[in-house]
């Protein structure tokens, strides 16, 4: 496995193989967990090499957000990727990334537009804006034929299918199952920082995912109604504070009146100062 921190590097190696056998792309902020390496795994079954990428990308955090602690494990990250068979893994600088040019950033940013500011963007200014600029800049450094995320990452699955979509990227971009701890919590690098306390107070978010997917099946359909039951019936716990509960399109974000096949259901909530998200889209 090569180990990468330039950009001219990484795409040397890209275009070698493109000609031999065409990369799976990876792309992560590191602090891999068993839902990261069921990414790379789906990509091995799919693709005859795979490229992965660790990079904290600082354009898709607030200025009041965890960017300065956000955990960082690269050796053992490699070790993971290395036992998983990965054939290049790119982990460049801020600097390699964003280099300054006169003492300047970059200037140029990819914005997704309106569904920039849906779910996680309403109340993560320019979130998906750090996230459509840094993915762009993979796909264009690595050209993938596919590139694999995470469902629990939903809202980012529709900004960056829309990018694709709209900046015409010829690369599939394929949505994989949320991995759940035994507890039924969705496995996220930020799990770490909870408390015995807040992951207990956090497990009211799968609950609340599950009470509301069983009665969908028994028949009730109304977003409005769903989200009364949800809410008022299962009040959240004193340290868990809900930012959202949305019935949405998958593809566009916006809300919807009724829960019917492929339907997004959606949370996200703070444990103390660790954000949460999970989902399930209705069968």
């Amino acid at each position: 496995m090569q180990i990468i921190k330039t950009v001219k590097e990484m795409q040397r190696e890209c275009r070698f193989l493109r000609r031999s056998k065409g990369p799976g792309l990876v792309p992560t902020m590191g602090a891999l967990h068993a839902g990261h390496i069921s990414l790379v795994r789906r990509a091995r079954s799919e693709n005859d090499a795979i490229a992965a990428s660790i990079f904290v990308n600082p354009l898709q955090f607030g200025p009041n957000e965890d960017l300065a602690k956000y955990p960082r494990t690269f050796e053992d990250d490699c070790q993971q990727l290395e036992r998983e068979g990965v054939d290049l893994v790119f982990a460049p600088a801020e600097e390699e990334m964003y280099p300054r040019i006169n003492g300047l950033k970059p200037q140029t940013t990819v914005d997704p537009g309106p569904i920039a500011m849906r779910l996680d963007g309403a109340s993560r200014r320019g979130h998906f804006i750090g996230v459509a600029t840094v993915v762009a800049k993979l796909f264009h450094i690595v050209q993938p034929d596919r590139a694999y995320f995470g469902q629990k990452d939903a809202a980012q699955l529709a900004v960056l299918r829309q990018m694709v979509r709209d900046l015409d990227f010829d690369i599939e971009v394929v949505s994989c199952p949320i991995v759940r701890d035994n507890d039924g919590l969705a496995l996220s690098s930020r799990n770490r920082y909870l408390s015995p306390e807040e992951r207990q107070a956090a497990l009211w978010i799968p609950r609340t995912l599950r009470m509301i997917e069983d009665r969908i099946a028994q028949g009730e359909r109304r977003c409005s109604e769903l989200t009364h039951e949800a809410v008022k019936g299962s009040k959240e716990p004193a340290s868990l504070a809900l930012d959202y509960l949305a019935f949405v399109d998958p593809d566009t974000l916006l809300p919807v009146a009724e829960a019917v096949p492929g339907t997004l259901v959606a949370i996200a909530a703070k444990a103390g100062d660790t954000r949460l998200i999970d989902n399930f889209l209705v069968p």
